[in-house]
C-alpha cells in the first residue's frame, strides 16, 4: 500500500482520500485552513492524520487537490519540503467558457510544476479526465503521464489499490493532451452524452 498526502481539503481531496483509506493506504491531509484539514481527516477516518501547511509531507505521493491556478504557487511555496516526493497533479486548467485550456502554449500544469519543484521530485499527471461523481461511484480508467518510470509505477500501484485501472499515456509532455481530454469530457457532458455520469476509457479488441 502507499502513503499519500493530500494538499487541499475540497471535494476531490475528500473523494480520493475516501478511496485511499478504503484501499488500505496511509493518508495525511494538509490545508491552509487547519480546521478544515482536521475536519476532513476526521471524516476520512482510517487513521488519517493532518500535517502543518508547508511542512514536509508524510506521504511519498503528494496529491495537489487544488484549483489549477493554485498548484504551481503552492508547489513553489512548499519548495524543498517536496524533495524526493512524487507530486501528482490532478488539475484541469479550463478557460472561462470551459471549451479550451487557460494556457495558450503547448504546456500543462504538471509541466509547469516541474519548473518550480525540487530537482529530486517527480511529477505525474493523473485523475484529471474523471468527473468527481464518477470517481465516487464508478470504476473508471485513470490515465497517467510522467517522465519517471518508477514514479509512474508507484502511482499506478496506488490507483490499483483504489480498485481502478491505470493507463500510461507516456512522458510528461502528454499531460498537455490529457488536459485537452479534460476539455473533451466537458464538451461531451454538455452535448453528445448530455450528462456527467460517464468517463472515457479504453476497450481492447483482439482476435
Amino acid at each position: 500500500m502507499s502513503s499519500i498526502t493530500l494538499i487541499g481539503t475540497g471535494n476531490m481531496a475528500r473523494t480520493i482520500g475516501t478511496l485511499a483509506v478504503a484501499g488500505g493506504n496511509t493518508v495525511e491531509v494538509m490545508g491552509r485552513d487547519q480546521s478544515k484539514a482536521d475536519d476532513l481527516a476526521k471524516a476520512l477516518g482510517g487513521g488519517t492524520t493532518t500535517g502543518k501547511w508547508g511542512a514536509v509531507p508524510a506521504g511519498d505521493f503528494v496529491i495537489t487537490a487544488l484549483l489549477y491556478d493554485g498548484v504551481v504557487p503552492v508547489v513553489a511555496e512548499y519548495g524543498d519540503a517536496l524533495a524526493g516526493k512524487v507530486i501528482v497533479d490532478i488539475s484541469n486548467p479550463f478557460n472561462a467558457t470551459f471549451d479550451g485550456l487557460a494556457h495558450s502554449e503547448e504546456t500543462s500544469i504538471a509541466q509547469e510544476v516541474t519548473k518550480v519543484a525540487p530537482a529530486s521530485a517527480s511529477v505525474v499527471k493523473a485523475f484529471n479526465t474523471i468527473f468527481r461523481n464518477v470517481l465516487e461511484k464508478g470504476r473508471p480508467n485513470v490515465f497517467i503521464a510522467g517522465d519517471n518510470a518508477q514514479a509512474k509505477a508507484g502511482v499506478a500501484a496506488f490507483i490499483q489499490s483504489l480498485g481502478l485501472r491505470s493507463l500510461d499515456v507516456g512522458g510528461l509532455k502528454m499531460a498537455h493532451w490529457l488536459e485537452g481530454v479534460g476539455v473533451v469530457t466537458v464538451g461531451l457532458a454538455g452535448n453528445g452524452v448530455g450528462h456527467w455520469d460517464f468517463a472515457l476509457g479504453v476497450d481492447e479488441f483482439t482476435g
